[in-house]
């Protein structure tokens, strides 16, 4: 057995066996398969697809590249959520401390920005000293001990996805169904949660554009949670316009901040809310939906949702002050705004465009071997069915330098429809799928 033989194979079509897969993925983990034959056949397997048996034998090889958790002696109902990408999409960094700070146990690992996404791991690491890189002895421990962790992927947790993770980003490969389902699945196989809530988005921004590929994309992942013995449900999320208002790692990190403390904007709130409620009747802790989300309420009101941000900063080494004041967070050294040229309402505003110039800007990466400047982003004043004047401000543009910012604002304004007609707000919930 070869690696060309396999890349003819795929190349042409065929099935690949499980033994051909674990192959593949044995020797690109240790580096017997180089990275520009592992860029042929993941090429090939975008180009030409995989059969539900292949999703899955790539799903379990890549979860037992490395070690797999057992996290059942601390909690049989500890739950994981994760998005498949999207702008501004800083859930993760919301929901995790508010179902941690309600006694269900989060154990979560989280990948780096992908194409126009951006990644929790690298949100994380835009607050000084947040160590995602702690052992697996430490993770558990953290869960164990305060109920929650948020690592990136390490060496010894899928680290066949981490490098395929990486590679797709660098030749461009981000929009496969089978490779995005075995990479998430993957990861929460190998993380050892026992409940799964998935974030599957749809729209301009996201990887799936349209409805029908992300119900394909969910459905995929529910059943290799079923075949994996995890209770997973998909919820189908629109990304046609960015997330809240942020976009950026560190500004997405104080619009978090600013939601646990109670500033929430409405579309991240409907999202956290609506997937907050299942993961907490995932876990046991109420069927009743409504319910469920007054406790979600509850505990941002009373502040534990936030000093379990706190703790879990504390806890893996950063320097809570920054989550205390962000004003602290360092700015860009150059902040413009996007300043309206007509009148209108605001007919959209293209998260695909947005996370673009968010890439061309530095908060995104080109090449794997890219560094992300955590200051850079956008601040977006108005949004889908907002009215705006002549002249009025739209957004605000985070930029290292002069020339980029113009060209981001550009960018941004080529993001906006505006028109005399009324636009009425998106659902951000489309579908909800078990």
């Amino acid at each position: 057995m070869n690696i060309i033989d396999i890349i003819e194979k795929k190349k042409i079509s065929r099935e690949l066996t499980k033994q051909e897969i674990e192959f593949f993925i044995n020797g690109y983990t240790d580096g017997s398969i180089a990275d520009y034959q592992a860029a042929a056949l993941i090429m090939a397997i975008c180009i030409n697809g995989m059969t539900q048996n292949e999703i899955l034998n790539l799903t379990l090889a890549m979860a037992n590249s490395g070690e797999t958790l057992d996290l059942s002696e601390i909690s049989d109902n500890i739950v994981d959520k994760h998005s498949t990408g999207g702008v501004g999409d800083k859930i993760t960094l919301i929901l995790s401390p508010i179902i941690a700070a309600l006694g269900v146990p989060v154990a979560k690992m989280s990948g780096r920005g992908l194409g126009i996404t951006g990644g929790t791991a690298d949100k994380l690491q835009s607050i000084p000293g947040y160590n995602t890189e702690i052992s697996i002895d430490d993770f558990k421990r953290n869960v164990k001990d305060i109920g929650i962790s948020l690592i990136s992927q390490t060496l010894n947790l899928a680290p066949a996805d981490k490098k395929i993770y990486a590679l797709r980003d660098s030749i461009g490969c981000t929009n496969s169904i089978p490779l995005i389902a075995s990479s998430i699945m993957s990861k929460k196989i190998a993380a050892g949660a026992s409940n799964i809530v998935l974030d599957v988005t749809c729209g301009s921004g996201a990887f799936m554009k349209d409805r029908k590929e992300a119900e394909k994309l969910a459905k995929m992942m529910n059943l290799i949670g079923e075949w994996a013995h995890r209770t997973t449900i998909s919820i189908i999320t629109n990304m046609d316009e960015p997330l809240g208002h942020a976009v950026g790692n560190s500004l997405e990190v104080v619009e978090s901040i600013n939601f646990l403390k109670g500033d929430m904007p409405e579309d991240v709130k409907e999202v956290v809310f609506t997937m907050g409620s299942y993961m907490l009747k995932l876990a046991g802790k109420g069927n009743d939906l409504k319910q469920n989300r007054e406790k979600i309420q509850a505990v941002i009101d009373s502040g534990e949702a936030f000093e379990k941000f706190r703790e879990l900063v504390i806890r893996q080494g950063g320097d809570v002050s920054f989550i205390d004041n962000p004003e602290k967070f360092e700015k860009a050294p150059i902040i413009v705004p996007v300043v309206s040229r007509r009148e209108g309402y605001v007919q959209s505003l293209n998260a695909e465009v947005v996370g673009k110039a968010g890439v061309e800007l530095g908060v995104g990466r080109k090449k794997k071997e890219d560094s992300i400047d955590p200051r850079l982003g956008f601040i977006f004043v108005k949004k889908t069915g907002d009215y705006v004047d002549d002249n009025e401000v739209l957004a605000y543009v985070h930029a290292p330098d002069a020339e980029r910012a113009e060209e981001a604002v550009n960018r941004i304004l080529e993001a906006y429809d505006i028109s005399s007609l009324k636009q009425i707000k998106k659902n951000n919930i489309l579908e909800v799928l078990y």
